[in-house]
């Protein structure tokens, strides 16, 4: 068995749909004989995460897969291995490297939090 990340996209629709197009891109842990096998079980992942409910607004929202768009066979699993990456551009540089650092800030906080939690 081996190891691989696959790429889930969903499309997520709110209401009527009237609305810019927004998708949620998950990256997912799949184990699994082959590339073939990763897949198809990567594709009933998002099959079986498909979901509708109705927000605090009485809208219907709707989770709907799209399909698998990546997979990759993670090969070495040592410390440090990257696992993820996605270049990003931005016409402000510095806004973005502040959100970078408050994301971190805010991971930090909630990890310390966690472990106070458990003592």
């Amino acid at each position: 068995m081996k190891w691989y990340l696959a790429k889930i996209v969903f499309r997520i629709i709110c209401g009527d749909g009237d609305h810019k197009a927004q998708f949620d891109e998950q990256v997912r842990l799949v184990l699994a004989d082959s590339s073939e096998e990763a897949f198809e079980k990567a594709q009933q992942i998002g099959e079986d995460e498909q979901d509708s409910f109705m927000n605090h607004i009485e809208q219907l929202v709707q989770w709907k897969f799209i399909n698998v768009s990546e997979l990759y066979q993670l090969h070495d699993m040592i410390h440090g291995a990257e696992v993820f990456s996605r270049i990003e551009e931005h016409e402000d540089g510095d806004n973005y490297t502040n959100i970078v650092h408050n994301k971190a800030r805010h991971t930090r906080e909630r990890n310390a939090s966690m472990v106070l939690e458990q003592l």
